[in-house]
């Protein structure tokens, strides 16, 4: 299977929410595109960048995506990579695109002298969980809390 990933464009939006609404579905979350694009824009594209987003495009067809941010430590005094999604449509999954994803994640976060990388995934999501542990990665439990301004 021929597969890219690339930079986000303007042009993928709309497939990106789409991607978006559809990694929702999967974590058993809600999700509304309502302003979504326009949100997406501004962090992606706008200045200061906030959010980088690669898309997995496969036979010419966005097929997934990943987003990650750049954060502070204060604990190690050191920057870190947030990593915010990694998302394949399930025609796609178990083809070795996530271990490519998760190679060139390492690549920018040594580029960008990261402390480490960090993610998370719902405790349900098995497959993600066997994958990240076998990537050689640590989890560790914490809750997420969420409060509205």
């Amino acid at each position: 299977m021929d597969y890219i990933i690339r930079p986000c464009e303007e042009k993928d939006l709309p497939e990106l929410v789409n991607l978006c609404a559809a990694h929702a579905a999967y974590e058993k979350s809600e999700y509304s595109p309502e302003g979504k694009l326009a949100g997406l824009k501004e962090a992606i594209f706008g200045s200061p960048k906030r959010l980088n987003v690669w898309i997995v495009e496969v036979n010419g067809k966005a097929e997934g995506f990943t987003s990650f941010t750049f954060d502070f430590s204060t604990w190690d005094a050191s920057p870190f990579l947030y990593m915010d999604c990694l998302y394949l449509n399930e025609s796609v999954r178990s083809m070795g695109i996530g271990a490519d994803i998760m190679e060139r994640i390492r690549k920018v976060a040594r580029e960008n002298n990261c402390f480490n990388i960090q993610w998370q995934t719902p405790e349900f999501n098995a497959r993600a969980i066997k994958f990240y542990v076998g990537l050689g990665s640590t989890g560790k439990q914490k809750m997420r809390f969420f409060l509205k301004p």
